[in-house]
């Protein structure tokens, strides 16, 4: 346990932080696994919303530190290649 006062601080503020970004790195994946459900199925205005839904959380998670940019942009490349895929078939 640190015995500095800003030290302590820094523990308390970095237990919030990690507290709510494990948060939001859960609901990017639970997002994720929706959106690869519906891209299997016949509904594709659902898979549309989807994919909204999965990029916008990404684009929220790079605004707030949560995620890298180039990491949320392969993985939005990624999944719209398998949305377009989906939508030729």
């Amino acid at each position: 346990m640190p015995n500095i006062k800003s030290a302590i601080k820094r523990v308390k503020t970095a237990e919030k932080s990690r507290k709510r970004n494990s948060g939001t790195k859960s609901q990017l994946k639970t997002l994720r696994k929706n959106l690869l459900n519906t891209v299997d199925g016949e509904d594709m205005p659902k898979t549309q919303e989807a994919y909204a839904a999965y990029c916008s959380a990404l684009d929220k998670g790079v605004k707030h530190g949560i995620v890298h940019k180039n990491t949320a942009i392969r993985k939005k490349n990624r999944v719209g290649a398998m949305v377009r895929k989906a939508a030729a078939k």
